[in-house]
């Protein structure tokens, strides 16, 4: 009995090891949750700092507070100008009232084209038509300002009517600015784009029938799977025999021509036909450029005297008239001449039978 009693006490010893080992993990785990809590907060916030830094740094640049700064004058414009026109046409007629709201909306609306025609690249007179409208327009709402505001004072008349018009006129320098500050990138893009276009025009206009050849093709195959280069391409074979799209049946019979001539002169300014033939046993096998000679085989005697022993008294006679000795003259002898090699007497009898140009045709 007293041994049962025993291991229920050791089992309730236990029991209570492992509730308070459990609840020291418990522990520990929230405190480990409690600090990434904590931290995952820290790097939230200098997230969010780092982001208000970047907005902040973005939205002060020089461009975003010029761009921003016509906004709000161009705000500023429209509010001052309004209410003296709404008073000037109302005063006339209450049916009147929606004008002064279509003067300024035709004066932004031209102002706003002029930036969409700037940005697709659009003509110079359609800029300058869309500019000379919303000048009109804001023109006529001056003058309207101006009579209203005159009659209270000269200096309200005057502005008013300057009101009416700086703010078109600001928003077309900041369009005229922001023009001619494109990058580079968009420039060279359009550039490019023209470049293309007019080589387009070109193409056209010299090879006017491989051009509608190539369309065909290119409409014929489905769409998108054939490529308007490759389709002009295979026209200009169709067209001309030859894959090369800048040479012609004619220009390689001027090519042919020009090499044959090459190969003339060269053979005038050589003395001789040159033949491939020839060139490559050349090269093949070289004649030995010097000879063994042997004593007494060479074709011309040595025309320089023999040296004479220096005397022992250190002193030497000079002839008064000439030199003492007088040079023998050449004589032949068998043997001085070397034989030719075999591949010369290959190369000229080739050469003898036929006269082969540079460029391999047969004259």
């Amino acid at each position: 009995m007293s041994s049962w009693f025993d291991e229920r006490a050791q089992q309730r010893r236990e029991d209570r090891v492992f509730d308070a080992r459990l609840r020291r993990d418990e522990r520990r785990m929230d405190r480990e949750e409690e600090r990434e809590i904590k931290a995952q907060k820290r790097r939230d916030k200098r997230e969010r700092r780092r982001e208000r830094a970047q907005a902040w740094a973005k939205n002060t640049t020089a461009r975003a507070l010029y761009s921003r700064g016509t906004v709000a004058l161009v705000t500023a414009s429209v509010l001052a100008s309004l209410p003296a026109q709404v008073a000037h046409f109302a005063g006339i007629s209450l049916m009147l009232i929606t004008v002064p709201f279509a003067l300024e909306g035709a004066a932004w609306v031209a102002a706003f084209g002029v930036m969409y025609a700037d940005e697709k690249g659009l003509p110079a007179w359609v800029r300058w038509l869309l500019r000379a409208m919303c000048l009109s327009a804001a023109g006529y709402a001056a003058w309207i300002n101006y009579g209203y505001g005159v009659q209270t004072a000269p200096a309200v008349g005057y502005g008013l009517a300057a009101v009416s018009l700086l703010g078109p006129l600001f928003f077309e320098v900041r369009q005229w600015v922001t023009t001619l500050t494109f990058d580079s990138a968009e420039r060279k893009r359009r550039a490019e784009a023209k470049a293309r276009v007019k080589h387009a025009k070109q193409r056209r206009k010299d090879h006017e029938d491989v051009v509608k050849l190539a369309r065909r093709l290119v409409s014929a195959a489905p769409y998108g799977t054939l490529d308007f280069e490759k389709a002009f391409a295979a026209a200009w074979e169709i067209f001309y025999g030859t894959d090369t799209p800048c040479m012609t049946p004619a220009l390689h019979a001027q090519q042919v021509a020009s090499r044959r001539s090459l190969s003339v002169a060269m053979d005038e300014a050589n003395g001789a036909p040159i033949s491939v033939r020839g060139r490559l046993l050349t090269r093949l096998h070289p004649a030995p450029s010097a000879l063994l000679s042997v004593p007494g085989s060479s074709q011309v005697a040595n025309q320089i005297p023999p040296t004479s022993e220096r005397p022992s008294s250190g002193q030497q006679k000079t002839p008064k008239n000439g030199p003492r000795f007088k040079p023998v003259p050449p004589v032949r002898r068998k043997g001085d001449t070397a034989p030719y090699h075999q591949a010369a007497k290959v190369a000229a009898a080739d050469t003898a039978r036929k006269h082969v140009a540079v460029n391999g045709h047969a004259h």
